[in-house]
């Protein structure tokens, strides 16, 4: 009852009423519609009920939503939240899974046997394509959402071929609607659909539903407990999900023990910065002040900041040497990128001093920068040049050396070992390579691929240039270790997140074979973040490496890459 309210206003509360009588109204697909929603219940919620403007004292208006920044704040500071947490954990995972499925569904297939063995693999599947993304870029390049109505549609899946085919079980089609067609249509990076495949080849494979056989869904587990129950109804399944361990550890998804260390390193940074952010900016009676620090950081970054190169004394030194011309060209890209990045230190620097001194106006722009570097972090406008999560001092020094770099190839002599991170664009050296041998063999360079030799030896002994290609050093591996020893992939060291790798041959040759066995193909990124941005990807290029005693699909499950910058 609205006494005295107006048609028009009457008609749109009751379409919010109304909303309550069908599934739960998704209020952040209407944000539009929000301001009129929040007037009616600031109208006809706010009078007491002595007020005859106030609504029965049974009214209740139900509201669901994903998280918005434009969702109106007074609704919810009037009403009372509730929110439905996912589950975290393997255990829980499963347990939820097979709770939604009924007695009738479960009993519907004609193959019981294998039905119930690929059902457990199908949920485990599902548990850990979610539970994976704790692990970060470890886990995957993109966090993919996953949810029920994809393994829904795959338990029916796998009912109707068995029925379809009940002697011979074509997992080949199973493993591709699942992995590519179905899981397969939410992932857009290609390495991670190379993962997602090779969790589906381990876990449907015809030994999942051998009798003969106590089916191992955690293999790299030393005593695992997570084996396929042998022919269980539907509660014995659920009982034997309840004896699953609740904490899950990094084996069970195929990954080291650092992976674990890794993620809760950068959960506790993000905890640490979003705290850090929330601080107000105080100053004690005996600290600095604001200003003093402000001139005290400019000081010190003016002196530690290079100058500009000069492009015509570059050009002027490199057009008689002998370089490769691609290579020049690259030169003279990288010249100009780095020379915008220091012109914009050195300007905003000064900038700064006027500005604490008054000088000059402080424009927003400056102020941001401010904040960054007095928590030193790096300024969004200094990180646009090349990405990093380095901060403010390390960040510095790796830009120094980038520099120095540079001028000693202008300078001194041609590189016999190319340090690649202090490369903007490697992709743009590495495509100059292509060109250089491309030319020089008198081949198309689209017939040209790559081979990557590992040379055991450090980059300063290296006294001559390689024939065709070029040596590259400063990459970092995470997710496993380099044997010095076999020349191989091995297991990392305990808390050690990343290490060093040797120095490798970029041979561009052609007709390349198809890759061996035993040789894993791993990923090349700028920088931790994998992902990148839509401005600037992070992949680089696959540089194939020998697995060791392990199988690629191993190295794969560990995430495992080689970095060209750290945090650090």
């Amino acid at each position: 009852r609205f006494v005295g309210a107006s048609r028009k206003l009457v008609s749109r509360m009751l379409f919010a009423v109304h909303s309550i009588k069908r599934p739960p109204h998704r209020s952040h697909l209407m944000l539009s519609w929000m301001p009129e929603l929040e007037k009616c219940i600031n109208e006809y919620c706010a009078p007491t009920e002595d007020s005859n403007r106030a609504p029965n004292r049974d009214f209740r208006l139900w509201l669901s939503a994903s998280p918005s920044p434009h969702f109106p704040i007074s609704i919810l500071q009037r009403g009372i939240k509730m929110t439905t947490e996912p589950p975290r954990g393997l255990r829980a995972n499963l347990i939820k899974l097979y709770n939604s499925v009924s007695e009738d569904r479960f009993m519907r297939c004609q193959q019981r046997f294998k039905y119930r063995r690929l059902l457990f693999a199908l949920c485990w599947f599902h548990a850990v394509l979610l539970e994976r993304r704790k692990f970060k870029s470890l886990g995957f390049n993109v966090p993919y959402d996953f949810n029920e109505s994809d393994h829904d549609i795959c338990h029916d899946l796998i009912i109707v071929f068995l029925d379809e085919y009940p002697d011979n079980t074509p997992f080949d089609a199973m493993r591709y609607l699942i992995a590519e067609a179905n899981y397969g249509g939410r992932v857009t990076e290609a390495l991670d659909r190379r993962l997602v495949n090779v969790y589906i080849n381990e876990f449907f494979t015809p030994l999942a539903v051998d009798p003969q056989t106590n089916f191992n869904l955690a293999p790299q587990m030393a005593d695992s407990p997570y084996t396929i129950p042998n022919d269980a109804d539907l509660p014995s399944c659920r009982d034997a999900i309840r004896k699953f361990p609740q904490s899950d550890v990094a084996t069970a998804f195929g990954q080291h023990a650092n992976a674990d260390i890794s993620s809760q390193i950068e959960e506790s940074n993000t905890l640490l910065d979003t705290i850090v952010s929330l601080q107000p900016k105080v100053l004690h009676d005996s600290a600095e002040s604001y200003e003093t620090q402000m001139l005290r950081h400019c000081s010190t970054l003016q002196e530690q900041t290079p100058p500009a190169f000069d492009v015509r004394a570059i050009r002027t030194t490199m057009e008689p040497r002998a370089d490769p011309e691609p290579m020049k060209t690259v030169l003279y890209q990288e010249v100009d990128r780095y020379n915008a990045l220091l012109l914009t230190l050195h300007q905003t620097l000064k900038a700064l001093e006027l500005g604490v001194q008054g000088l000059v106006v402080v424009t927003p722009e400056l102020e941001e920068t401010m904040g960054a570097i007095l928590d030193s972090k790096v300024p969004l406008s200094w990180s646009r040049c090349y990405p990093s999560l380095k901060p403010l001092l390390p960040w510095m020094q790796d830009l120094v050396r980038r520099i120095t770099a540079l001028q000693k190839w202008t300078f001194e002599a041609y590189p016999r070992c190319f340090w690649l991170p202090g490369f903007t664009y490697p992709t743009g050296f590495l495509t100059a390579i292509l060109q250089t041998s491309a030319r020089r063999n008198g081949v198309a360079i689209d017939g040209l691929s790559w081979e990557f030799p590992v040379v055991d030896v450090p980059a300063a002994s290296i006294t001559q240039h390689a024939k065709d290609g070029s040596y590259c050093c400063g990459f970092f591996l995470e997710g496993a270790r380099w044997d010095y020893d076999n020349s191989c992939l091995t297991e990392p060291v305990p808390m050690e997140l990343c290490c060093s790798m040797p120095v490798i041959h970029f041979k561009p040759v052609e007709m390349k074979k198809k890759t061996a066995r035993g040789i894993y193909s791993c990923p090349i990124y700028l920088y931790p973040v994998r992902t990148g941005s839509r401005e600037r990807p992070s992949f680089v290029i696959s540089c194939d490496l020998r697995s060791g005693t392990q199988s690629s699909d191993h190295w794969t499950c560990r995430g495992t890459a080689m970095l060209l910058s750290t945090m650090h």
